[in-house]
């Protein structure tokens, strides 16, 4: 009897939510249960914070530089958050899919809307918080930003819920283990699904 292989097309999956919700963590244990993937690193306009390092968090650039990119179409998408500028390489994200790696996106809701737009079988995956009060019990824990600054996350926060509907799934993160365990569970789902199957 010949053998059966079966490949999978390689896809898009973003993950967006609230400042402080916990995208990093739940990115950073996808990556490591699915060696395929790979996340695209985004291009900011805002200064380095604690450890980050560039080429490697984010490409840091100026105001000026970003808009140049944006302008020749070399960003996926971009949006303005928390008075800073936030892009996707294209080039990046492309090269990837066609080598048949599939690209993880930790970005904002106005981000996810334009990825979908351009990759209609992107997965978009919403990080919930419990409350709002566990969200900026959260914000405050982490000692980077200052009152002023959590409490505009906060009404950031409000806008992007709002948003929730237009996601394929959402995963509320009131236990780490539970919701990096429902996320896995999403994109094992969406990796076997026919139409991302080819069978030789």
């Amino acid at each position: 009897m010949p053998a059966i292989n079966v490949t999978r097309k390689p896809f898009i999956v973003v993950i967006s939510g609230p400042s402080g919700v916990g995208k990093s963590t739940v990115v950073d244990r996808v990556l490591e249960h699915f060696p395929n993937f790979v996340q695209s690193i985004s291009v900011t306009t805002r200064s380095p914070r604690g450890s980050e390092r560039d080429g490697e968090d984010y490409f840091f650039v100026t105001r000026e530089e970003f808009m140049k990119r944006r302008d020749e179409g070399e960003l996926l998408e971009w949006a303005e958050v928390h008075d800073h500028l936030y892009g996707t390489p294209a080039a990046f994200v492309g090269k990837k899919l066609a080598e048949g790696t599939s690209v993880i996106l930790e970005i904002d809701v106005q981000g996810g809307m334009s990825v979908k737009n351009r990759y209609p079988d992107a997965v978009l995956i919403f990080l919930m918080p419990p409350s709002y009060s566990d969200l900026k019990a959260r914000l405050a824990g982490r000692a980077t930003d200052d009152d002023e600054v959590i409490r505009k996350r906060l009404e950031n926060a409000k806008r992007e819920i709002t948003f929730y509907r237009k996601y394929d799934y959402i995963v509320v993160n009131d236990d780490l283990v539970r919701c990096t365990d429902d996320a896995l569970a999403v994109i094992r789902a969406e990796t076997l699904l026919g139409e991302r199957s080819v069978v030789e």
